[in-house]
């Protein structure tokens, strides 16, 4: 597995409790694309169209070496390949308030294709955002002395 692409935002802005692996329907300049890592996830989001999961907001620009596309096909919405039984998993978080669909990251699969990780998660209040950087800072320094101190 190869990672592309990285949302470091949806662990600091959500709570993510259950994780999904999703298909893309993509053109063949948006795989190359996404191969040279020109793509922008951080501020896309999932949204369940009646039976189906669109993948709303992704930028994936045109790639340099093929042809000029439209700012409307760079941001289009992107269908996502998911079972019936997970969408309504996911429709039914989603209805729920405060709970959110978020992309977590891009990577190649074993299988040599491209997939979308998904997490359905409750929104941070910030204090809750200020916590979690506080204990991340705290174990990253422990970390530093058990490794000064060799312990």
């Amino acid at each position: 597995m190869v990672v592309l692409q990285n949302n470091k935002k949806a662990f600091l802005n959500y709570n993510v409790e259950d994780k999904y692996e999703a298909g893309i329907q993509l053109e063949g300049w948006e795989v190359k694309s996404i191969e040279n890592h020109q793509v922008d996830i951080a501020n896309s989001f999932i949204k369940i169209q009646g039976s189906q999961a669109m993948w709303v907001n992704a930028r994936i620009p045109a790639w340099k070496l093929g042809e000029e596309k439209s700012k409307e096909e760079e941001n289009r919405d992107r269908v996502l390949l998911l079972n019936k039984s997970e969408i309504k998993r996911i429709s039914d978080k989603q209805e729920q308030s405060g709970y959110s669909v978020v992309p977590l990251k891009l990577y190649r699969s074993d299988s040599n294709y491209i997939k979308l990780e998904i997490g359905v998660g409750k929104g941070k209040k910030n204090f809750d955002k200020r916590k979690s950087l506080k204990d991340k800072d705290m174990k990253r320094r422990i970390d530093m002395d058990r490794k000064k101190y060799n312990f």
